[in-house]
């Protein structure tokens, strides 16, 4: 007898566990074998040979995987990793997911299969529809999928019952239509990934620095002194950015890496790219790679605040023994306020707190301060170990008055790099996929296209989530970005659920 039950998520075997030491070095030779073996065995080597050296070209296209910028001039050959060459591998895949397979695969089945089984599957070449009582998706015709939408979001009692998701893997074009769409229905319902990961860093950032997003180039990465590096493993998931290390590094930069877990691509890196050069290629081969970090703090998970509090309590003690050393002064009367408030409060901070806090001994911060304080080409890069935590905003705050103290910003080498995940996270917001919108983005859409937008603030994701738990809203539509496994965990099944 089948069972029918869909599940959340496949079942897990467990394998066995085993300890090994861990590895000391990052790519090399075993990362562009591997990422041969990607493109090769699902795109074919002619195909997907050709979509690897598109990859991340001026005349090619983005990589999905992840949002590390590309250089400006000269770029590699192989401007990716292997992240990349899996992402591009699935996105040259020939094979569909047609309606005969779903005829043969029940929900129920569908749902034990792995996310790697379901993606190998292909690419859906028909809407599909579950049917009330159904065990299996089934075909259905686009002018009846339009349809059916239409008549689930007109039959609401109001727009706002409806929650209108996205993400940043939809490109530019589609993302202002679908916020112009969503408000032409007349809500603000417009969450998107961001919530969940870098919202925290444009609320930080914009009331600070006015700009919501990063002040750095990947030109800045590479002429910086110093580079801190915080609740981010690089070389997991933004293994490119190891390139960019590499290169500050050979020019001297110190870096410095803050995080509870030592990472490998943070010891020693292999660039693979230099097995595209016969002479690099021999060097690599042999050697233990690059050295990154020169100092590894590794910190309590959510200690980072306490560090950052004990790095400024100690630039304030070295400038009061080095007088206009440490602390940029001209910087900070010409664009910046409550300095003096700020330097009271950081005394007022005790090192026995900070120590308990961070889980670093005074001296370990202490060390890192002093690689700072003589420097001012400073680059800070964090990741959603800093974003997702309740405290995120006011940590990247703390980042932002490090940098300030230190005149870090608007100078070539200096910034703040949050390092986003998908490749177009802030495009989708500067289109207006946003469930705050600024009044003169909906004033230039009322004068454009002629419609008076809703100006009352939409549901983000999480008030979105509670929404459907408390049966406020009916409609789900959800566009490049799912939340199927979220809603599913919790059972909140909105009347209508659009992917």
């Amino acid at each position: 007898m089948k069972d029918n039950t869909i599940l959340t998520q496949p079942p897990e075997t467990l394998t066995g566990l085993s300890v090994s030491k861990p590895s000391k070095i990052a790519a090399g030779l075993k990362a562009v074998i591997q990422s041969m073996e990607f493109a090769w065995s699902e795109g074919g080597v002619g195909r997907g040979t050709q979509a690897l050296l598109n990859l991340n070209q001026k005349d090619g296209f983005d990589c999905s995987s992840c949002a590390w910028p590309d250089p400006d001039g000269h770029r590699s050959v192989a401007e990716f990793c292997e992240n990349g060459a899996k992402a591009t591998a699935s996105d040259a895949d020939t094979r569909r997911a047609d309606p005969e397979f779903f005829s043969k695969h029940s929900l129920a089945e569908l749902s034990r299969m792995t996310d790697r089984d379901l993606n190998n599957a292909g690419r859906l070449t028909h809407p599909l529809i579950r049917r009330p009582g159904a065990t299996h998706y089934a075909p259905i015709t686009w002018l009846e999928a339009f349809e059916l939408i239409g008549r689930e979001l007109n039959a609401l009692a109001s727009p706002d019952e409806a929650l209108f998701y996205t993400s940043g893997k939809v490109p530019n074009e589609p993302a202002f239509l679908y916020q112009l769409f969503v408000r032409q229905f007349g809500t603000n319902n417009l969450p998107d990934c961001s919530n969940m990961c870098h919202e925290s860093s444009g609320t930080a950032l914009a009331p600070t620095l006015g700009l919501g997003k990063g002040s750095t180039t990947l030109h800045d990465i590479h002429e910086a002194e110093v580079i801190l590096i915080m609740g981010q493993n690089p070389g997991t998931n933004h293994p490119r950015m190891l390139t960019a290390l590499q290169i500050a590094k050979k020019k001297g930069a110190k870096i410095i890496a803050i995080n509870p877990l030592h990472e490998t691509g943070l010891d020693h890196f292999k660039n693979p790219q230099d097995f595209m050069n016969p002479i690099k290629a021999v060097g690599t081969l042999v050697g233990k790679g690059t050295p990154i970090a020169d100092v590894f703090l590794q910190v309590k998970i959510n200690g980072d605040m306490a560090v950052l509090k004990g790095i400024i309590k100690h630039l304030f003690a070295l400038e009061e023994k080095h007088p206009g050393k440490v602390i940029d002064q001209r910087f900070i009367e010409e664009f910046t306020a409550g300095y003096e408030a700020f330097r009271i409060n950081s005394r007022q901070d005790s090192w026995d707190e900070i120590e308990a806090s961070s889980g670093l001994s005074r001296k370990e911060i202490e060390a890192a301060a002093e690689l700072l304080a003589f420097k001012d080409k400073i680059v800070t890069c964090w990741a959603m170990g800093i974003t997702q935590h309740k405290n995120g905003v006011d940590t990247i705050k703390e980042i932002v008055n490090m940098h300030l103290l230190k005149g870090a910003i608007g100078k070539i080498g200096a910034g703040t790099c949050p390092v986003r995940g998908h490749s177009n996270v802030q495009g989708d917001r500067t289109m207006g996929i946003w469930e705050k919108p600024e009044e003169k983005f909906l004033d230039a859409l009322k004068k454009e296209y002629r419609f008076e937008p809703p100006r009352k603030h939409g549901l983000d994701t999480i008030d979105g989530v509670k929404a459907m738990h408390e049966g406020k809203l009916k409609v789900f539509i959800s566009m490049g970005g799912t939340c199927f496994r979220l809603l599913r965990i919790l059972n909140l099944w909105p009347r209508g659920f659009v992917s």
